[in-house]
This record gives structure tokens, sequence and C-alpha cells, in this order.
């Protein structure tokens, strides 16, 4: 009778344990094979879009409680893409990014606003052309699955609108300028979970 009482309490102690780390915040390592800002922004009278596809970073999401969830980006300017190069080398010079002088967008999340389990707005400084500001933006978690090589990832979309003119960016505010001030983004990101020893890395 005592070694079964032994063995109930090893296993409810086991069940508990693993309850715990599974509702333990989880850290993502930001796959930027598989992560990508897309924008989008007025050419004369239409639209015209492209993407920066080296986006890395790190995010934590605490599944339980989503508030305490946080996320740190970066975005490499010079891997703009319109899907025609000679724009994009045009794009990199300095009357639009000056991508050689700063060629590092950042983000730093400091408040998560939980709408429900899989959805809420993201609040942070986001630095761009040498200019920081506060935005905040709607997201939400797709989902949680296994990959084909053994790893466990998280997919996260985000929207957001933020204008040109904000971060010292001249040509959107000149007369007549045949690119809008307006920029729509959308973030696509696919992250990969880091075991607890590589997380705090």
């Amino acid at each position: 009778m005592k070694n079964s009482c032994v063995q109930i309490s090893i296993l409810i102690t086991s069940v508990l344990l693993s309850s715990l780390a599974m509702a333990a915040p989880e850290t993502y390592k930001i796959d930027n094979a598989h992560s990508f800002a897309n924008w989008t922004i007025r050419h004369v009278a239409s639209k015209t879009s492209g993407t920066f596809s080296d986006v890395t970073g790190k995010v934590l999401i605490d599944q339980d409680n989503l508030a305490n969830s946080s996320v740190e980006a970066k975005i490499n300017v010079l891997s703009i893409n319109t899907s025609h190069a000679k724009r994009d080398e045009h794009i990199k010079k300095e009357d639009y990014l000056d991508a050689v002088k700063f060629g590092e967008m950042t983000f730093v999340s400091t408040k998560v606003t939980a709408k429900n389990s899989t959805e809420g707005v993201l609040t942070g400084n986001f630095t761009m052309h040498g200019v920081t500001k506060e935005i905040s933006f709607p997201f939400k978690l797709l989902g949680f699955g296994t990959d084909p090589w053994g790893g466990y990832r998280t997919g996260i979309e985000a929207h957001t609108m933020i204008k040109a003119s904000d971060y010292g960016f001249g040509w959107a505010t000149k007369a007549g300028a045949p690119v809008g001030d307006d920029i729509e983004v959308t973030l696509l990101i696919e992250g990969v979970k880091l075991a607890p020893e590589k997380a705090s890395k």
C-alpha cells in the first residue's frame, strides 16, 4: 500500500511538472528564410509593392497569457526586393532609403495587449532611417506545429500603416511626388522554437 501511494505521488508530481513546463513562455527564433516584411505604397495613380526578405530576431510567446509575450526584430534594408533590379538599386540610394547609411530597421516591443488567446495589439519602438517612433499594430498567431526537420514552429501575421514623412523621408512630402507618404506593411513571421539553453543567448 505504501509503495502504491509513493507511485501515485510520483505520478502526480510528474504530471504537475509536465503542465508547468508546457505553460512556460516559449522563445522562437525568426526564420529569415520564411519571414517577410511586405509593403505597398502609392505610385502616381496606382500602387507598387515589394518585400524585405531578411528579417531576424526573437519572439517570446506565453500561450497562457499573451500579454507576457514580446518581440525583438531586425530588417536588413539591403534585402529589399520589388521584382525589378534597377528599381531596387534606385530605392537603396540616398534620395530614397539611403540603405548604405541606414542599413537596418529595428523593432523592440514594450507592451502586448491581448484580445484573446491568439490575437492582440503589439506596441513598441520602431527605428527606421535613424528615427525612432512608438507604433502599435494588431497581430494574430496563425498556429503551432512540428516541421519536417524535427523542429517546432509558430506563425505570426501582423498589419500596420506608417508614414514615410514621420521617419525623415523628404520625398514623401514633396509637392507632386510620384511616391506616396502612407506605407502599408504586412509582416509574415515564422519562428522556430529554441531550446531553453539557447533562448537566453
